[in-house]
């Protein structure tokens, strides 16, 4: 098996990949160094599926006008080089109908994998499982819309998907940041989100400063994710894309052993972008299983020896593939992302707080993009007045489902806070169940509301 040099575009072999993914930082000097020799300093890709789609294509797709963006670039240049997570106010043209807590969700599309992990006793080949499931969801990343910020103690819940109970909540709006838990008979998923970003005039970095954990029910092994940065390329003039360069690491933090993959960076005409490859490595860090191919089509795996070679006699086999998607799909989403906003996933009695009745989202996903920007304004200007209130009555926001553990872990991007699963929602859903009139109860007529206050109560404040 051989992997593509991103500098010439010949082949290599898997030795140098694993020589690569070891020190990739010899590489990325090297990488620098000749591109400065070769004269392509600061050369950028802006669009590596051809040629760069104008401004009229790109607002037929629901994006703005030339105008809009120019007056968007007017007003956001003063914020290069700062964090925009929470500071900016943006249009919802640019939104897709979907929330975080949704997104935090999307990632259980491919919860077999999870599954299989669970039930596989070959320790390596269990970290290939669990390590393709957590590349599953780049996939999803090509879509270049935003989804919406929530509101702080907005929820989402997901039933009927792999046995799956999930639960999500926004537990802090400054800093944003939002909590999941998902579980079924194989696995539980716990994650704690909190994104920081730095706005770089067209361009945007996101680094994903939080903790994503997979519990397996069988043999109790926790498996800890720290996915690469993010970047958003094209963000207001030209074609918008996303390109997620370096490494994805798996940690299996009982026996030590780990999966690295590296995410290569898109590279001149678009060459290598898609393509990702590392190895399964046991505790003392010897490869054991070699992975390769695209995050947006498959993913395979092979045994190899102590240099990062295929053993003779094997082959690849495929472990994931992408399912069928929608053609011709407004917002690009797949099968599984529609599901996520219908009320299929949703369980009887919802949470009045779902992001699934929050009316800009539902006016977006309508096409009503007037309605859905005053919508928007509406309810940023009642978490306002919510923040207003608290501060004046010197109260705290409390999450319903999630509580502040007191520890403090430290990521590639700075140190967070986190918070873990409370197990109330898991009581409240059998209260739920084991009541007669919860069938009764029309969802989709619900108010949204994840309000901490009655109204009445900030009016008086």
């Amino acid at each position: 098996m051989l992997c593509t040099n991103l500098l010439t575009g010949n082949y290599i072999p898997n030795r140098y990949l694993h020589d690569r993914v070891v020190n990739r930082h010899c590489y990325v000097i090297a990488f620098v160094t000749l591109r400065r020799l070769l004269g392509y300093e600061g050369l950028e890709v802006i669009n590596p599926d051809g040629g760069e789609e104008d401004a009229q294509e790109e607002a037929k797709k629901g994006r703005w006008k030339q105008e809009d963006r120019d007056s968007y670039w007017k007003m956001m240049h003063k914020y290069i080089g700062s964090d925009v997570t929470s500071m900016v106010t943006l249009p919802v043209i640019i939104f897709e109908p979907m929330t975080m807590l949704q997104r935090m969700a999307e990632i259980l599309e491919y919860a077999d994998l999870l599954n299989k992990a669970d039930e596989c006793n070959d320790p390596y080949l269990k970290m290939v499982y669990a390590t393709s499931w957590a590349v599953s969801i780049y996939f999803a990343y090509q879509r270049t819309w935003k989804p919406f910020n929530p509101i702080l103690g907005e929820t989402f819940e997901m039933t009927n998907h792999e046995g799956i109970s999930f639960i999500s909540e926004q537990v802090s709006h400054h800093p944003p940041m939002s909590c999941g838990h998902a579980e079924n008979e194989h696995f539980m998923y716990d994650v704690t989100s909190k994104l920081r970003t730095k706005y770089l005039g067209n361009s945007l970095d996101v680094y994903p400063v939080g903790r994503t954990r997979v519990t397996l029910k069988k043999t109790g092994e926790v498996l800890d994710l720290v996915p690469p940065p993010t970047k958003v390329n094209n963000l207001i003039f030209g074609r918008t894309w996303l390109d997620s360069p370096g490494e994805m690491v798996m940690s299996n933090l009982m026996t030590g052993d780990k999966a690295v993959l590296y995410f290569h960076p898109c590279g001149w005409f678009g060459s290598g972008r898609y393509e990702v490859d590392g190895y399964v490595y046991n505790k003392d860090e010897e490869p054991k299983l070699l992975m390769t191919g695209k995050w947006n089509s498959s993913l395979s795996y092979q045994p190899c020896d102590m240099e990062g070679e295929p053993l003779p006699g094997t082959e690849l086999k495929e472990v994931w593939r992408v399912a069928d998607v929608p053609e011709n799909d407004k917002f690009q989403y797949t099968y599984f992302a529609h599901k996520l906003n219908s009320f299929d996933t949703a369980p009887q009695k919802l949470l009045s707080s779902d992001s699934r009745l929050r009316p800009d989202r539902c006016a977006l996903e309508q096409g009503n993009l007037s309605k859905a920007g005053v919508e928007k304004t509406r309810l940023e200007e009642r978490q306002r007045a919510e923040k207003n209130h608290r501060e004046a009555t010197k109260q705290e926001f409390t999450p319903k489902w999630f509580q502040l553990t007191g520890e403090i872990t430290s990521t590639p991007w700075g140190d967070m806070e986190i918070y873990e699963y409370n197990g109330k929602y898991a009581e409240y859903r059998m209260e739920v169940e084991a009541s007669p009139s919860a069938a009764d109860i029309d969802d989709k007529n619900l108010d949204f509301n994840p309000w901490q206050f009655e109204e009445s109560q900030i009016r008086g404040a």
